[in-house]
């Protein structure tokens, strides 16, 4: 049952729009944006702080929080070397970790081929995880094979 309520959801994120902002979790915020369905834990700073960055830069966010992510970063594709700390989907894409609005911007702008965007680990500096240290890291396109190409790097 848990199975199939996670496949709901996962249909409805990846159908987003309106669909999205009726079901589940809280309300989609009114921005003018593309709609992205945030699944997260509850407790989770950074991933607050990742949807806040994301509120910020125009997106429509809807969060849905839950105890366990396997199922939908199983049912998303998201390589088990990529999973992090929260998985968002948009538009038929999903997005990993703490990946900068700006760069899922250009993700949605030039369709490339792909499941999504990913950023492995949490480095600080990223969104979500600023601080006084900043790493630098890679975003990574990765496709539903698993295999990843370098999108940008920070």
């Amino acid at each position: 049952m848990a199975r199939l309520r996670v496949m709901s959801l996962l249909g409805v994120g990846l159908a987003g729009g309106a669909v999205a902002a009726t079901t589940g979790g809280n309300p989609v915020d009114q921005a003018q944006g593309p709609a992205i369905t945030v699944y997260k834990t509850a407790t989770c700073g950074c991933c607050g702080k990742w949807v806040d960055h994301m509120k910020k830069a125009g997106f429509a966010v809807r969060t849905v929080d839950t105890d366990d992510l396997t199922e939908i970063k199983h049912a998303s594709g998201v390589p088990m070397r990529l999973r992090t700390c929260h998985t968002a989907l948009i538009e038929g894409y999903v997005i990993e970790g703490h990946v900068p609005a700006d760069l899922v911007e250009r993700l949605l702008k030039e369709k490339p081929a792909g499941a999504g965007l990913a950023v492995a680990g949490m480095p600080m500096g990223s969104p979500g995880m600023e601080g006084v240290k900043k790493d630098a890291y890679e975003v990574l396109l990765f496709g539903k094979d698993g295999k990843t190409t370098v999108y940008a790097k920070r």
